[in-house]
C-alpha cells in the first residue's frame, strides 16, 4: 500500500522526482507559459467558449511528457491542486534559475 503525501513540502519534492526528464519539463514549462498567455488574452477578450483552451493546453503539454518521456503517470489524477501549484511552482523556478530543464541543475533537493 502507497503511503499518502501529507504536506506540500513532501509533495514538491515527490513532484521534481516524476519531472527528471528535460523534453517533459519543457513540454511542462511551455504549456503553462501557453496557459498564462490564454488566461491573460480571455480576460482581456472574454475568451467565450474557447476557456475549454486553458486545461487542455496545459495538460495536453505535460501529460505528453509524462506519456512519452517520463513515462510515468501524472499525479495530477491522486493530488490534482498540489499537482496544479506544483506545475505553477516549476514554471516560476525554472524562469528564475532556481531549477533548470535539465533537472541535474536544480538547487531544490529531492528525497
Amino acid at each position: 500500500m502507497e503511503e499518502k503525501i501529507r504536506s506540500f513540502a513532501e509533495f514538491y519534492r515527490f513532484y521534481l522526482t516524476e519531472h527528471r526528464n528535460k523534453t517533459s519539463r519543457i513540454l511542462h514549462f511551455t504549456g503553462t507559459f501557453l496557459t498564462l498567455i490564454l488566461v491573460v488574452v480571455f480576460l482581456a477578450t472574454g475568451g467565450g467558449w474557447a476557456w475549454v483552451l486553458v486545461p487542455v493546453t496545459g495538460y495536453g503539454f505535460a501529460w505528453a511528457g509524462h506519456a512519452f518521456f517520463e513515462k510515468n503517470k501524472p499525479a495530477t489524477f491522486k493530488y490534482p491542486l498540489w499537482s496544479l501549484v506544483s506545475d505553477f511552482r516549476l514554471f516560476f523556478e525554472i524562469l528564475s534559475g532556481k531549477c533548470s530543464f535539465d533537472s541535474r541543475k536544480d538547487s531544490t533537493p529531492y528525497r
